[in-house]
């Protein structure tokens, strides 16, 4: 009995990865050697930037909720203490929400945080 050399697993294996590489420059979409070292390398950032966009959108929180407390007189770190003393527990994403599309909410949190620290 002969013997198989190129089965339908390896072959299936190939063609699986080759698909994800559909669009890669170069070899890297047709050549299996290449295209297999691309594809891990897409799939390790694909991984690792899906954990790194929740830090970005914290960024972007951080960075419209301070633009919005220093139009009400007040710094991003002070306005959050603020928040903590009077006892306000709304998380950044919303806070940032509040800032873009209802300034009134907004203007009022801030008062609330002010009253807190005293100011």
């Amino acid at each position: 009995m002969s013997r198989a050399v190129d089965g339908s697993k390896r072959r299936n294996h190939r063609k699986k990865i080759l698909k994800q590489a559909k669009g890669y420059w170069g070899r890297r979409h047709s050549n299996y050697k290449t295209a297999k070292d691309a594809v891990t390398k897409g799939l390790f950032y694909a991984y690792r930037d899906r954990k790194d966009r929740k830090g970005d959108f914290r960024r972007i929180w951080i960075i419209r909720i301070n633009a919005a407390c220093r139009a009400e007189g007040i710094s991003y770190s002070r306005f959050m203490a603020g928040l903590t003393k009077a006892g306000i527990n709304i998380n950044r994403k919303v806070l940032a929400n509040l800032a873009v599309e209802d300034a009134g909410a907004f203007k009022a949190i801030a008062a609330q945080a002010k009253a807190a620290l005293g100011a």
